[in-house]
């Protein structure tokens, strides 16, 4: 049996190196036969729910809590949450038009996209930026990741760039090689793991290109993040600040990052 065919060995240890590689080539190769060579990347929740979907959640838990003369503390823990994720909803419906309105900007008269968007290719948050450059008619990217519970790919990823990974640090090297722009809308420990990581590499100057980063949601991310705060004590200049920007409204959003785009990556005429 020939070396690369062997499975026990390719899946060894010892042969590590062989699928790190892998998961530069391969996804490279698809970019360059699609020719993806700008993305446009959003970073947010997987729990994040459509309104719609949330709305009718909200609908049943509050049902479930009249239809009984005295609610138990599972009925009200499961209000409370539904009333949670309809608050955060919004997120998802301002991502699905950020996102369809950068799609419907990007896309050329000959079907060729400028900037594609590209997102985590899971739920919530990264299925709205999925779904809205769907909407637009446009292609899209998902970089998913292999995890114990599973996390699948959204449907609205363009198939030939549904990729899976099973190294985070080739996941987000892809995530961050092509971008141009960076949406990062409400998460937990892993959309701030992507957000500092891309801000440290901004600050230290191993990013060389112009890359325009927006958070979305400033009450959200000013009371994750206290980064006045983090100025006060000198562990950041005030300079970094000019790192990124915040942003609370999807059509504000897409202005800011249209003008930032055009400026920096402005379109090339033809011969």
């Amino acid at each position: 049996m020939k070396a690369y065919k062997n499975l026990e060995f390719l899946n060894s240890p010892d042969a590590r190196i062989i699928r790190m590689l892998s998961e530069f080539v391969e996804p490279q190769s698809r970019f360059r036969r699609g020719k993806v060579w700008s993305t446009i990347v959003f970073f947010g929740s997987a729990r994040t729910l459509p309104l719609r979907e949330a709305r009718k959640s909200l609908r049943e838990a509050r049902a479930a809590v009249k239809g009984t003369k005295r609610a138990t503390g599972k009925q009200i823990a499961a209000l409370k949450l539904a009333e949670r994720n309809c608050e955060m909803a919004q997120y998802y419906e301002d991502c699905v038009t950020l996102s369809r309105l950068l799609t419907e900007w990007s896309m050329e008269k000959d079907g060729s996209q400028r900037f594609t968007v590209c997102s985590g290719g899971g739920p919530g948050l990264m299925e709205a930026a999925n779904r809205g450059a769907h909407q637009a008619g446009g292609r899209s990217v998902g970089l998913n990741i292999s995890l114990p519970f599973e996390q699948d790919a959204n449907r609205f990823i363009s198939e030939q760039f549904n990729l899976e990974f099973h190294y985070f640090f080739m996941r987000k090297f892809w995530f961050v090689y092509l971008a141009r722009a960076l949406v990062i809308f409400p998460g937990g420990f892993g959309t701030m793991d992507e957000l500092m990581e891309v801000l440290t590499l901004l600050q230290t100057g191993k990013i060389k290109k112009k890359v325009s980063v927006v958070l979305y949601g400033s009450e959200f991310w000013n009371k994750v993040v206290n980064f006045d705060y983090l100025v006060d004590r000198g562990v950041i200049s005030k300079e970094d600040l000019k790192l990124f920007r915040f942003v609370d409204d999807p059509h504000e959003a897409f202005e800011y990052l249209k003008a930032c785009l055009n400026r920096h990556y402005p379109k090339r005429k033809r011969a």
